[in-house]
């Protein structure tokens, strides 16, 4: 089945064909660093990485940039705060942010930073003055809206009084919705040498830079939150297609839902962020991971503590089924028999993974890929642990791996087992035995005592009439 993505641009459903497959360029709007990543940031960046792992499952060659502004109003008002240089702030927070990244599985090729592209940045500004695009004022640049025909294409804002922006510069430019792509210096303030006096670049003219750098001039898919398709990338629109005379210069525009805290939308003007920090605190990184997969990318979520708990639950159901599953399938060994049951449960199981990636082939939709998801785990658990049925463990492990190169919140349940995870199996299956000697022999209090020294570090006992196994926990 074809992939079709919903593109912004067009508010339509599209077959996905990108420039030259089976390379897919997709750059993805990041974070302004000036404090610790949140839950927001998590939201679209998780979703993102989703759609990478969909499109290299499907075989495609996809190469991910995601830009860092490590130079910016807030990152300067933010240092003069706290009597910092405005590096010391942009480091400290990038460093969260790189391993907030880590903890939630998300894997970005390139992460250029805005500061160490002020040459390309420069240059491209320069070559839209040369063509008439932008206009020097009082040692600012400023693109001029108006020499763009095709503004307000991606927003759909199409009167000039919906353009207005950056008015704290409305006496420099020439209309109130042109807007600032080389800011002159103040006094304190970081700057570079430019045709135009010492200053330094607007937020917008960083992601037209760097993008081009490292995809070329035209970009697959350009992504970002909801909130910033105007002005943001209206205006990357704008200066790129002007620069390079190519249009369009961006072929699926993809934007994630907003998060929302108790209804409200998640801002610092509400009081109501929550840091990655303060989660993973309390919570799995993988748990949060779950949640933000299994909803479809463009939906609005509600974020509570509650809704996180009841993932928690989920993360935990299907990282125990996974160690049964691997333990069951330790024991497998050929058959030449297949009985009926079998035939059943393996072709469910297939039916369940053919549902979860045709769910995902149709604009990524992690909410309908969740019924699949759920459906594979209770057949894990009700057809195949419960009957103790090896060989068809060793095929749910498979099906449970191929969802996990795409949702990745596991860590490493589901690859090979290591020589030193076999010999802990071995020691955990030694003490388990001596533990049914004891049992045997009526010594429960010894059992016991055996079941709560185990699970003290980390490993969970559960007998059954089948006998005892057991999870890491």
């Amino acid at each position: 089945m074809a992939i079709t993505i919903y593109n912004t641009f067009t508010r339509s459903l599209e077959a996905f064909e990108p420039f030259n497959p089976p390379k897919v360029g997709m750059y993805v709007c990041g974070p302004t660093v000036y404090d610790y990543t949140h839950v927001g940031h998590a939201r679209t960046y998780v979703a993102f990485d989703v759609v990478k792992r969909f499109l290299a499952y499907k075989g495609f060659n996809v190469v991910y940039v995601q830009n860092i502004t490590d130079v910016d109003d807030k990152i300067i008002n933010r240092a003069l705060k706290e009597g910092v240089e405005w590096r010391t702030i942009a480091e400290k927070y990038t460093r969260d942010y790189m391993e907030m990244l880590d903890k939630l599985h998300i894997e970005v090729d390139f992460h250029p930073k805005a500061t160490l592209h002020v040459k390309e940045m420069v240059d491209f500004i320069s070559k839209l003055v040369e063509a008439g695009f932008a206009y020097e004022s009082n040692g600012s640049v400023y693109f001029d809206v108006d020499k763009f025909l095709n503004y307000g294409g991606l927003s759909k804002k199409v009167k000039g009084e919906e353009w207005s922006q950056e008015e704290a510069f409305l006496q420099e430019k020439r209309r109130p919705y042109d807007f600032a792509l080389w800011k002159r210096a103040k006094p304190g303030e970081p700057y570079w040498e430019s045709p135009w006096g010492f200053g330094r670049p607007g937020w917008h003219i960083e992601c037209s830079v760097m993008s081009s750098y490292y995809l070329g001039a035209t970009i697959d898919i350009h992504g970002g939150g909801a909130d910033l398709i105007f002005p943001h990338h209206e205006n990357e629109i704008a200066q790129s297609e002007a620069r390079y005379g190519i249009r369009p210069w961006v072929k699926y525009w993809l934007h994630a839902g907003y998060l929302m805290i108790r209804g409200e939308k998640m801002s610092k003007s509400l009081g109501n962020i929550v840091s990655l920090k303060e989660v993973f605190d309390n919570y799995r990184p993988g748990a949060l991971r779950l949640m933000l997969s299994l909803t479809h990318y463009r939906s609005t979520i509600d974020f509570s503590f509650d809704l996180l708990e009841r993932y928690e639950k989920v993360y935990e159901r299907v990282r125990r089924c996974v160690e049964l599953l691997t333990r069951l399938a330790s024991n497998s060994s050929p058959s030449f028999k297949v009985k009926d049951e079998e035939l059943e449960v393996s072709r469910r199981l297939d039916d369940s993974l053919s549902g979860f990636l045709s769910s995902l082939e149709t604009d990524f939709n992690g909410a309908k890929a969740a019924k699949h998801f759920h459906d594979i785990v209770s057949l894990s658990y009700n057809r195949i642990i419960e009957s103790d049925n090896a060989e068809l463990a060793v095929k749910a492990l498979r099906v449970l791996r191929n969802v996990n190169n795409i949702l990745a919140f596991l860590d490493d349940v589901l690859g090979a087992r290591s020589l030193q995870g076999e010999l802990v199996d071995k020691l955990v299956r030694i003490i388990v035995d001596l533990r049914e000697v004891h049992r045997s022999r009526r010594e429960y209090e010894i059992a016991d005592k055996i079941r709560e020294q185990l699970e003290s570090i980390g490993v969970k006992l559960m007998d059954s009439r089948r006998g005892t196994t057991w999870i890491y926990c």
